[in-house]
């Protein structure tokens, strides 16, 4: 635009001086930043009160080329999109909403994340669930051996979650032929008779190893026979 003498013109459009004015507001455009929006000519001000954003914090214009935030069909200044907790710029960082609410990470997980039955710290993602109570995965270890348990097959004594191998050694039967805990997963089976125990696998003759297994057989001290091998004594 050029202004040689008192005429002014813009874009083929020829303007005396004082008709060159903002369409809403009538502010001289003469010595004035100014858009043209069809065939209006606008100042900035009118400009950005009918066609920019408006922050819905401070309810103030989000002017043309400044720091903003949009989220939801809603704009911010960037300095006004504050975390609902601890009241500081969110910025460019990671946000949670919850309803009319946003959080930053930390005060979301410190707010409403569950916390680890073990070491009472947020629990925000993965995780395992026992008796009904979270833990983190590297929280939640045998009792015994303090091996982690997630993923693997584990069993409890006492509410305490023990490995099978601590749950073996520490309150299995003991086979009285092989003296390895019996400890019935996996399908295992094992006979009982008095106070004595055995895997099916071991539980055979003492004399001839014939299995005993839904068979008679005759106890002695440290052995069990079959009834062959009892009447040969």
């Amino acid at each position: 635009m050029s202004h040689p003498g008192q005429e002014l013109y813009y874009e083929d459009r020829h303007y005396h001086e004082g008709c060159f004015r903002c369409f809403r507001c009538g502010r001289s455009l003469a010595e004035e930043p100014f858009t043209c929006q069809g065939e209006e000519l606008l100042c900035n001000d009118c400009y950005c009160r009918e066609f920019s954003s408006q922050c819905v914090a401070c309810q103030q214009v989000v002017m043309p080329g400044s720091r903003k935030l949009e989220y939801s069909g809603q704009t911010w200044h960037e300095h006004c999109f504050l975390c609902s907790s601890c009241q500081q710029p969110i910025g460019s960082r990671s946000f949670v909403p919850d309803q009319k609410d946003y959080y930053c990470v930390p005060c979301y997980e410190s707010k409403f994340a569950p916390r680890c039955t073990h070491c009472k710290k947020s629990l925000t993602k993965g995780g395992v669930t026992y008796r009904d109570e979270p833990w983190h995965k590297e929280c939640f270890v045998c009792t015994g051996c303090r091996s982690p348990l997630a993923g693997q097959q584990f069993t409890s004594q006492e509410e305490q979650p023990f490995c099978l191998t601590c749950f073996g050694s520490l309150y299995a039967k003991k086979c009285s032929a092989c003296s390895k805990p019996i400890t019935g997963f996996s399908g295992g089976k094992y006979v009982s008779f008095e106070e004595r125990h055995w895997h099916h696998h071991c539980f055979s003759c003492s004399r001839c190893a014939t299995s005993l297994v839904g068979k008679g057989f005759i106890p002695g001290n440290e052995e069990i026979l079959c009834r062959d091998c009892a009447s040969d004594l």
